[in-house]
This record gives C-alpha cells, sequence and structure tokens, in this order.
C-alpha cells in the first residue's frame, strides 16, 4: 500500500527571494559598468578583475532567476517533478563560470609579471570603494535568504568574495599611492583570482550532492528509522531514500513494515498520518511517500537499501 503526502509544487526556495535577486542584480550591472569604466581610465588589472568577478556573479544571478521562472512551471507526465531541477543546473552553470573568470584573471596577472604599467590610483581607489559599499548593500539583502536556496547561497557567496576583492584593491591603490610599488595592482589581482576558485568549489561540491541523490545535509537516517520504528504497529522499516530535488525541496520514500492488524482501511490511514506528521515535524520534509507491507509479507521482500 503506497501514501503520499502533499504533492504540491509551488515556488522553489529561489523563487520566493526572487525580488532580493533582482535588486542584487541591478546593484552589481550598475558597479560593473563603473569599475569598467574605472579599470580603463587607470589601467589597474585589479579593478578590472574586480570588476570581472562581478559580471560573472551578475551572470550567476541572471541565470538563477531564469532558473526560478523555469523551475515554476508545472509538471507533466514527461517531468513528473517538473522544471524544479532548473535551479541546480543554474549553480552548476554558475560554478563554471567562476572558474573560467579565475583562470582568465590569473593568467592576465601571470603575463603583466615584470612589466607592470602606471596605474592611475585615485581613479582605482574611488572605483574600488563604491564597489565595496555596493557589494556590502547586497550582501545585507541576500543574508536572510542565502541558507534557503543553492542559488541565492551561491549568489550570496560571489557577493562576499567582491566585497574581499574590493577590499583587495582598495590596499593595492593605497600601497602604488605611499610606496610607487605598482606591482601591487598585479598581486591584488591574483589574490582575487585565487579567492575566487574556493568558492567555485564549495558550490560544485553542493550541486553534485545533488545531482547524485545525496542525502539532504542534517539530515541522519538512524534518526528517521528510530522515529519511524517508534510509531505504534511499526515492525520495520527498509528501502529508506531521502534526496533533494532542488534547494528547499527534500523527498522521502521508505517502505514501513506494519503488523497485519494494522492494514485496516482506518489502522492504515492513522498509521501513514503519524508517519507523514513525524517526517514532517522532526525532519522537515513534507513531501513523504511510504509503502505499507503486512509483517507477514516481508520475507518476500529484496532488502538492497537501508
Amino acid at each position: 500500500m503506497g501514501h503520499d503526502h502533499n504533492h504540491s509544487h509551488g515556488l522553489t526556495a529561489t523563487g520566493k527571494h526572487r525580488n532580493r535577486l533582482i535588486a542584487v542584480l541591478a546593484i552589481t550591472v550598475a558597479v560593473v559598468l563603473v569599475q569598467v569604466i574605472g579599470a580603463a581610465l587607470s589601467g589597474s588589472l585589479a579593478l578590472l578583475a574586480d570588476a570581472g568577478h562581478m559580471l560573472s556573479d551578475a551572470a550567476g544571478i541572471f541565470i538563477a532567476l531564469l532558473a526560478a521562472w523555469i523551475a515554476a512551471r508545472p509538471a507533466s507526465d514527461l517531468r513528473t517533478y517538473g522544471y524544479q531541477r532548473a535551479e541546480v543546473l543554474a549553480a552548476l552553470a554558475n560554478a563554471l563560470i567562476l572558474v573560467v573568470i579565475s583562470v582568465v584573471i590569473f593568467s592576465e596577472a601571470i603575463r603583466r609579471i615584470g612589466s607592470a604599467p602606471d596605474v592611475q590610483t585615485d581613479i582605482m581607489l574611488y572605483a574600488a570603494i563604491l564597489g565595496a559599499a555596493a557589494n556590502l548593500a547586497s550582501l545585507l539583502i541576500l543574508r536572510g535568504a542565502q541558507k534557503e536556496s543553492l542559488n541565492v547561497r551561491g549568489a550570496y557567496l560571489e557577493v562576499l568574495g567582491d566585497l574581499l576583492g574590493s577590499f583587495a584593491v582598495i590596499a593595492a591603490a593605497l600601497v602604488i599611492m605611499l610606496t610607487g610599488f605598482r606591482a601591487a595592482d598585479t598581486i591584488a589581482s591574483v589574490l582575487i583570482a585565487v579567492m575566487i576558485l574556493p568558492r567555485a568549489w564549495h558550490l560544485l561540491r553542493d550541486v553534485v550532492d545533488v545531482l547524485l541523490e545525496a542525502t539532504p545535509k542534517g539530515v541522519e537516517v538512524r534518526m528517521i528509522r528510530e522515529h519511524i520504528l517508534s510509531v505504534a504497529g511499526v515492525v520495520a522499516v527498509h528501502d529508506i531514500h531521502i534526496w533533494t530535488i532542488t534547494s528547499g525541496v527534500p523527498v522521502f520514500s521508505a517502505h514501513v513494515v506494519v503488523e497485519d492488524a494494522v492494514l485496516s482501511a482506518r489502522g492504515a490511514d492513522q498509521v501513514l498520518d503519524k508517519l507523514t506528521t513525524c517526517l514532517g515535524s522532526h525532519f522537515d520534509t513534507e513531501h513523504c511517500t511510504f509503502q505499507l507491507e503486512p509483517a507477514s509479507h516481508s520475507e518476500h521482500e529484496s532488502h538492497q537499501h537501508a
């Protein structure tokens, strides 16, 4: 006997915070334009690297918004979960963009070693300060939502990296102004490139976990098993599967062995309601599917999973 609750597929985690992403996108695009112009006028590679990094952030946020719109499309017979995984694919594209940007920046920095050009430090400094202020504003906008969505989290981490990048550009500008050490600009650009890679790696790792249908972080199968076994009438549980469709949409299924007497119409409903309430309240998993099996039939089951 199978049972499923809460089949509705509303807004995904990214979709719920769409207005935050739109605001950050507008801020980021505006700052990118200012920094590109500033880099052209000042000759600063570090400022151009920061602008390139912020441009990748803008692209990532745009992809996330597009994916959230696609993910909101209804499910069909061909795609029973709809397009919710589009958000995960967008996060993957975002991570790959970060890797490409860091490689390009690093390559240009290597090319400039030993031949650092003159830099207009006043323009470089003002543009970097503007970038830092904009990044700080974006962080405040995204802070409350970054734990709910891979894409919002990705945007948050990218903006945090941008803030650190802006600080690096500010420091480089001050060093050049005070000491005349022009290589500080190249060093700062290398630091920005290096800062991007760990963030890209963490985002890629989370995306791979979702695509491989790994158990969501913070969820322990052992504890779920104990809760299910504590329900009156339950004898055993096997074939437990817990995975994530997209950020904020965990899914659970299991075969639950119950006493034969429980499988009356009313008894089965009571057990299923208790199981669903347990999973929803203790483990924040609303989309649960249970297959009830009489204890007398358990010997025919092939226990291949947890």
